[in-house]
């Protein structure tokens, strides 16, 4: 049975196994590493979908993250930690946040393997909220595809930019690689403790 815990009013499961029956489930799948502005901007509407629906709200992410799994996480220095990203989620307002153990197997999915067999089969989702650019599974399945294909309602969410910047985990990390830390600081909306 997956590991189930209350913070800040989210809930949380550790894995497929044993979760309970979420109502008119609207879903998210990703990293979420920072929970930048971007990702704020996705999780907004996921929440407000949710709620539209008089559903759930669900954040599917991984542990670890992906590119560890993958071998392309040499120098990958994360921007939050598992705890830090769930208690940031839970500030947004999201009911429930599922960790993904990704491992080999999880990642040898397909897209519709994955919308099918557990956004659909274990989770129940019925309404998909996805970035504008986000892929599915290893054949990398596209939003436009799963929604032409299936049953559940997707909707997509566009660039999120600061100052005619788009706002990327990547771009964050690189940086603060760079010194540059008010910068990433305004990237992921938050503010710099004074003296740092």
């Amino acid at each position: 049975m997956p590991e189930t815990k209350q913070r800040n009013g989210i809930r949380v499961f550790h894995g497929f196994d044993a979760l309970p029956h979420f109502v008119h489930p609207a879903v998210t799948v990703g990293s979420y590493d920072g929970v930048h502005r971007g990702h704020r901007a996705l999780i907004e509407r996921l929440v407000a979908e949710a709620r539209a629906a008089g559903g759930e709200s669900i954040v599917l992410t991984f542990e670890p993250h992906p590119r560890i799994t993958l071998g392309r996480g040499e120098g990958l220095r994360l921007l939050t930690t598992l705890d830090e990203k769930i208690a940031l989620l839970g500030d947004l307002g999201v009911d429930n946040v599922i960790v993904i153990p990704f491992d080999r197997a999880f990642s040898a999915l397909t897209g519709a393997e994955f919308v099918e067999e557990y956004l659909i089969g274990k989770v129940g989702a019925e309404t998909l909220v996805a970035g504008y650019n986000h892929r599915f599974g290893h054949d990398r399945v596209d939003c436009d595809a799963l929604a032409a294909t299936g049953p559940l309602k997707v909707v997509k969410v566009g660039p999120c930019t600061v100052d005619g910047v788009r706002v990327s985990s990547t771009l964050i990390r690189r940086l603060l690689e760079e010194g540059k830390t008010e910068e990433a600081a305004r990237l992921r909306g938050v503010r710099l403790k004074s003296g740092l």
